[in-house]
């Protein structure tokens, strides 16, 4: 791979796989590797924790108010060979990815002031380049400017069925419906909300990995990566 570092920005939909992409892509490039969505997820706990956020309530007000409380940083894990996420210190990787917090987390981001704060951030991360970072606002939002975006889909079938896996291989007792329904909430939030909705940027390659492996994505997202140096050559 050649010298110079660049911004890749990973968009797409929940439990489309775009987080496994972005890591695997990272490690293969040395590069940073940043999940927007374990932020957000971070302040939904943290919101959760307070009592401020639930399935039919959320105080906005309250939330808004302790953002400078909430302290934000990675740290990794050589076992995992990716990047935990720290609320305030604490590793709060696994409690992140329940469905509790996948519940609340695009209500909790659609408040303007928590996207601004966590925006702010994730520009600071990746000011240098050499950085993955995937999320819902990645090539849009925060790096309107990156030299790759790609843009991850699956079909809903396939992207119930991983989330319904990923969840039970964890020990949560949940139903494909209610799963299926959660992600179907999602969609709607994140595509309809006002602040920096869920969309494909004109610049992105979309990448359909519904009847790919993890490995076959990798190699066609690599791919891409190749083909920018060349071009620039």
């Amino acid at each position: 791979m050649q010298n110079k570092e660049i911004t890749i920005a990973i968009d797409g939909w929940s439990s489309c796989g775009k987080s496994t992409l972005a890591k695997a892509m990272s490690q293969s490039l040395n590069y940073k590797y940043v999940d927007s969505g374990a932020m957000y997820r971070g302040v939904a706990l943290y919101a959760l924790r307070k009592g401020w956020a639930s399935k039919n309530h959320l105080d906005k007000e309250s939330l808004i108010a302790a953002l400078p409380k909430i302290n934000l940083s990675f740290e990794y894990n050589s076992s995992t060979k990716s990047s935990d996420l720290l609320l305030n210190g604490e590793n709060v990787e696994n409690e992140i990815r329940t469905l509790e917090v996948s519940e609340v987390v695009s209500k909790i981001a659609t408040i303007k002031e928590v996207r601004k704060n966590l925006v702010q951030q994730q520009q600071k991360m990746g000011k240098e380049g050499g950085i993955v970072m995937d999320g819902r606002d990645i090539g849009s939002v925060v790096f309107p400017n990156a030299e790759l975006k790609i843009f991850v889909t699956a079909s809903p079938e396939i992207r119930t069925k991983r989330r319904f896996l990923e969840l039970t291989n964890k020990g949560e007792q949940v139903t494909l419906e209610e799963v299926r329904k959660n992600l179907s909430d999602r969609d709607k939030l994140d595509t309809s909300r006002k602040e920096s909705p869920l969309i494909q940027v004109d610049d992105a390659i979309v990448l359909d990995n519904s009847n790919l492996n993890q490995n076959e994505q990798l190699v066609l997202a690599l791919s891409w990566v190749e083909n920018y140096f060349d071009n620039k050559k």
